[in-house]
């Protein structure tokens, strides 16, 4: 497999608290790739090393070859990004949006079959603020998509969402994949990274504390509690010490 993301050694602080210490690993083309672990654990100061969003203080970031503090200008153009909280202006238009968003890039997507891909033709146009939150959030893949980009980086896309709404949301996420994009999705929802993840790496106190796929990481939290089977909520509770339910980003 070809790594299009390569994290090796990264290290960011602020002031006196570090928030990533040492954080290295992978992803593969092609494969959506989770990164969970508790809150504070520094999961999303970590994809924004990635995203260019913030300089590191130390270590080395590679997406696609490029370096995301020095060539940011370059890696904007292969690379999409749904924030964990992004909002729009209230009378912006869906149609607005997308035409804003794409007029940023070289080769952008088509529109017109972005939005009805993603179940927004209906919608577009439809004020931001007048919008669902299942809406806003194919919206949020949408804007993400708009650049044509080879990977894209979906930070807790299913927070606040309905379980219809999120099981939607997972059916994109996997449509996505099929488009040919590699995909990193930061989540606390263990069962979406189950149903939605090759691999995943676990965070925790800024480190990493194990990358594998969660049917591994399950089979290893059966063997340490002598059960027949276990789910990735018992491997992540043996790892950190936090549940599920603790996670509030």
């Amino acid at each position: 497999m070809t790594a299009v993301i390569e994290v090796q050694g990264l290290h960011k602080r602020y002031g006196d608290t570090v928030a990533v210490d040492d954080v290295s690993f992978t992803v593969d083309e092609g494969e959506i790739f989770g990164i969970l672990g508790p809150n504070g654990a520094g999961k999303t100061t970590t994809v924004e090393c990635v995203e260019g969003l913030r300089e590191r203080d130390g270590g080395m970031v590679r997406v696609l070859g490029l370096d995301p503090a020095r060539d940011r200008a370059e890696l904007t153009q292969q690379l999409g990004v749904q924030l964990q909280d992004a909002r729009l202006p209230e009378r912006l238009r869906v149609d607005e949006a997308l035409d804003l968003y794409r007029s940023f890039y070289r080769a952008p997507a088509d529109p017109d079959a972005l939005l009805e891909a993603l179940g927004l033709d209906g919608a577009r146009r439809t004020q931001f603020g007048k919008l669902s939150g299942g809406q806003r959030q194919r919206l949020s893949i949408a804007l993400a998509l708009v650049g044509n980009p080879r990977v894209a980086v979906l930070d807790e896309l299913t927070t606040g969402l309905d379980p219809r709404a999120r099981r939607e949301a997972w059916r994109l996420i996997a449509d996505v994949r099929a488009r040919g994009v590699t995909i990193v999705l930061v989540t606390h929802f263990m069962e979406e990274a189950e149903r939605l993840c090759d691999r995943v790496a676990v965070i925790d106190a800024g480190r990493v504390v194990i990358v594998d796929s969660p049917a591994a990481l399950a089979a290893r939290a059966a063997a340490e509690l002598g059960v027949e089977r276990a789910s990735l909520e018992d491997a992540f509770v043996a790892l950190t010490g936090s549940g599920e339910d603790d996670h509030v980003d």
